[in-house]
């Protein structure tokens, strides 16, 4: 049958139709997939690092923030607790049966004793959880802390205060590590055209020192204010309760360098009236708040400290090594000429919490101005916490020994110093003492904490390091704790010695890097890992760190030396620079 012409007329037509329709879709295809005639790829790489760097800054103000929170939540309920289990009065109306005076020794005695152990378990706590992670498990458990005095017996109070014990080092290292690495990360966000940075390979030495004093600072003028936190719960709470001077100092003879102990013939009785429960509940439930306020910072705004593939690189080293590296870093001369430093830094924080403030300050003003004191340290170390930002355009042992010589200059004054008790003219000298003190104090925290991340740049090492310095301060904290029945005397002489010692030993160490002497450092293993995985099939491990560019060895010289790396050749260049 003979079809009709216009069938093909209309079937040309429609495979006309296909062809532009196709034709079409390509270039409306090509449209969508092409760039944007609009879009400039330098502009968007800008902008795309300007929010990474602000997401640094966030890290570090939530770190800072969580830290200060958590330490002045602790400080001031066991301040608080302290004073009205200490009251006989208290004592026997609502705890009769269960002896508070032995719990609170014990109490002292766990979160005192217990950091004795801490440099066995830290490093292995934080590779296995992470750094973020570490942080936030130990900010739980001073939340644990305080949730603990709802109800307070034996079984609640002590095994939390041995879990905070087990907790100061892990939380302090842990935070140290973490600003550090933000101030390295900030370095790679700001070159991150830099071919090195690129590669993720070590920065050059001195790099990011401008950033580790940055941030460094912003962090210890955060957590001195929590000293100015932990006066709350007595400023707005427990002052209404407490008796005035004339009676609680009533059989007080002597203060400051004549006192023995703990301010010998203060009153057993402080409280005029006794608080009600509820409003102990309150207050106990507003730092429990603080306490998890805090935990949501980390967890929320605290951002990875490591890439994921590199917190795989750094626990695939080995438990064994993990918990050996430590001990291998104390060999380094520049760790152990710092270890009298870091006793000290220990030993002045607690003095000045009870030796100074009890002995000096409760014994001439009353126990009603211990809060107003200890407010005046935290806001002045808070403040002059940014002098430490002097290191930027100074050498930077100025600002440590500027700290340590203000320092000097208080002992020596508090060695020659017996105020008469209950003689509030003398206020003024308290309060000028108490300032200066938490001067000395933000200037050498503050410079430890930067020194220590520009001697150990390698990102492997930090936790080690940092682990090591606060386990020390443990030390010396418990020292402190032992000697509380010595002569004031005998306390400032001990302090003083080992502030000689501190300087001595630093400003030698400082004399070895001039000299370019040979530093000897541990070589960190290689990661071992299971070999399989899209990360495994380059030749190169594109997430491996240099090895330690402050005198650590190449990765070729750990292989021929596999117990350690010692290297003059790599040398810090800049320390001559730093001694002028």
């Amino acid at each position: 049958m003979e079809k009709d012409p216009t069938y093909y007329q209309d079937a040309a037509k429609a495979v006309g139709g296909n062809g532009l329709g196709a034709e079409g879709t390509e270039a409306q295809l090509d449209d969508f997939v092409s760039t944007h005639p609009d879009y400039n790829e330098e502009e968007e790489e800008q902008k795309y690092f300007r929010r990474k760097r602000l997401g640094v800054v966030k890290n570090v103000l939530a770190a800072s923030l969580a830290g200060m929170l958590t330490y002045g939540v602790y400080l001031g309920l066991l301040q608080m607790q302290l004073i009205l289990h200490y009251d006989e009065t208290y004592r026997e109306v609502k705890y009769s049966n269960i002896e508070l005076e032995d719990i609170d020794r014990k109490v002292l005695m766990g979160i005192n004793i217990t950091p004795v152990a801490a440099l066995l378990y830290t490093p292995i706590l934080i590779r296995f959880f992470g750094t973020k992670w570490a942080m936030f498990l130990a900010v739980g458990i001073y939340a644990l802390f305080v949730s603990s005095n709802y109800w307070e017996r034996y079984y609640t109070l002590v095994p939390s205060a041995v879990a905070i014990g087990v907790a100061i080092v892990p939380l302090w290292a842990s935070m140290g590590n973490y600003i550090t690495r933000m101030a390295q990360k900030y370095y790679e966000y700001v070159n991150y055209k830099e071919e090195h940075v690129q590669e993720q390979q070590q920065a050059p030495r001195g790099a990011c020192n401008t950033y580790i004093i940055i941030f460094q600072t912003i962090f210890y003028a955060c957590f001195h204010l929590s000293f100015v936190c932990a006066q709350m719960p007595m400023l707005f709470f427990l002052n209404n309760y407490l008796y005035q001077l004339n009676h609680t100092l009533f059989g007080v003879k002597h203060c400051g360098t004549l006192s023995h102990g703990t301010l010998p013939g203060f009153n057993k009785t402080v409280l005029q009236s006794l608080p009600r429960s509820v409003n102990l509940i309150i207050v106990e439930s507003a730092l429990m708040a603080a306490a998890f306020l805090a935990m949501l910072v980390v967890l929320v705004l605290c951002g990875s400290a490591y890439r994921p593939t590199e917190e795989i690189d750094l626990r695939s080293i080995g438990w064994g090594n993990i918990f050996q590296l430590p001990f291998k870093h104390m060999r380094d001369y520049r760790l152990r000429h710092l270890f009298p430093l870091f006793i000290y830094s220990g030993f002045e924080v607690l003095f000045v919490c009870t030796g100074f403030s009890l002995n000096y300050g409760v014994c001439t003003l009353g126990l009603e101005k211990l809060a107003y004191l200890l407010m005046a340290y935290g806001f002045s170390a808070s403040a002059c916490s940014s002098l430490a930002l002097s290191m930027l355009r100074l050498r930077r042992h100025i600002p440590l020994l500027a700290g340590i010589l203000i320092h000097a200059a208080l002992l020596v004054t508090l060695f020659f110093w017996a105020p008469e008790p209950r003689h509030v003219v003398q206020a003024p000298l308290l309060y000028t003492i108490a300032v200066l003190w938490g001067t000395g104090s933000a200037l050498n925290k503050t410079s430890i904490s930067i020194l220590l991340g520009m001697l150990y740049t390698d990102k492997e090492r930090q936790d080690f390091v940092f682990t090591i310095y606060h386990w020390w301060q443990a030390l010396a904290i418990f020292t402190v704790y032992l000697w509380s029945g010595l002569p004031m005397k005998a306390k400032l002489s001990i302090m003083l010695l080992a502030l000689v010692v501190a300087v001595g030993a630093y400003l030698w160490m400082e004399h070895k890097l001039a000299q370019h002497m040979a530093y000897r450092l541990p070589r960190i293993p290689r990661p071992r890992h299971k070999m399989h995985g899209y990360r495994y099939l380059e030749e190169d491990n594109s997430d491996e760190t240099g090895s330690e560019g402050d005198g650590g060895s190449s990765n070729d010289d750990n292989d021929r030396h596999p117990a350690e790396a010692t290297n003059a050749d790599e040398l810090p260049r800049d320390d001559e620079d730093q001694l002028g």
